[in-house]
């Protein structure tokens, strides 16, 4: 990828209930990681959000999560290396269905909340779903959290021949390894929206990002993580696509 790329979770409603403004940020995002119906969406959602995002030419991913659709996959559970690629083989066939029943398909993986978090935090796991992308298909890409070092990832995706697009985020603070501070921490998301286009355009450009102990951060990202879930955040993502556009001469 020569640019980086704008990627939003979205397809988050379900039922009756609806989460996020996905028609209003689908014109400015490159990429819809759309829930595959464990942590949010149904089969009504997905179908709904996938016919946005081909209107929109917009690349769709799997969202894949844990099975917790009271705790929007945000509750770590204790999976297996099998019981993960079963449930990574079970959301991806089911998003990518709906995708090919109206022209489309899934184009890459990333999983969600706890997942996401967990394979970060652990080399098994993370071994899991990269061979879980790689025996559904490894022209799949994988969306994962670029860190200070991402070596050791990027060596798992080479045993497998799976490509890994590494995410940044522009709204989160960074430690000096790379990792996002926690949310119960002061600081740790900014909201003020010249400092969140200032955090994008400094990712883009490969340039350091300061980390919470003042130490320099270089973060080599394919990919930009962007929230649309409320109107403020929509008119960010907005900001981020004009000046990722006119940065690139677009």
């Amino acid at each position: 990828m020569s640019r980086l790329l704008l990627n939003c979770d979205i397809g988050e409603s379900f039922g009756n209930w609806t989460l996020g403004l996905d028609a209003e940020v689908m014109p400015f995002i490159d990429c819809a990681n759309i829930a595959c119906g464990f942590h949010a969406g149904d089969p009504g959602i997905m179908r709904k959000t996938v016919a946005l995002a081909l209107a929109n030419g917009v690349r769709i991913g799997a969202h894949p999560a844990y099975q917790d659709l009271a705790g929007f996959g945000r509750r770590s559970m204790s999976y297996s290396p099998q019981e993960i690629q079963d449930l990574l083989h079970y959301q991806i066939g089911a998003l990518d269905g709906i995708c090919r029943a109206q022209g489309g398909r899934v184009e890459y993986v990333k999983p969600h909340g706890a997942m996401y978090n967990d394979m970060m935090a652990k080399p098994t796991q993370l071994r899991a779903v990269i061979q879980a992308v790689a025996a559904y298909d490894p022209q799949l890409p994988l969306m994962l959290m670029a860190t200070r070092d991402n070596s050791a990832a990027q060596a798992l995706g080479d045993e497998f021949g799976v490509t890994l697009w590494f995410e940044a985020f522009a709204d989160r603070a960074y430690d000096s390894a790379g990792h996002l501070v926690s949310r119960q921490l002061p600081g740790a998301v900014h909201h003020d929206a010249q400092t969140i286009l200032q955090q994008a355009l400094t990712i883009a450009r490969g340039e350091t990002l300061t980390a919470s102990d003042g130490s320099a951060l270089l973060l080599h990202a394919n990919t930009l993580c962007v929230h649309g879930d409320n109107a403020s955040s929509v008119a960010a993502v907005q900001r981020i696509r004009e000046a990722l556009n006119q940065q690139s001469g677009l």
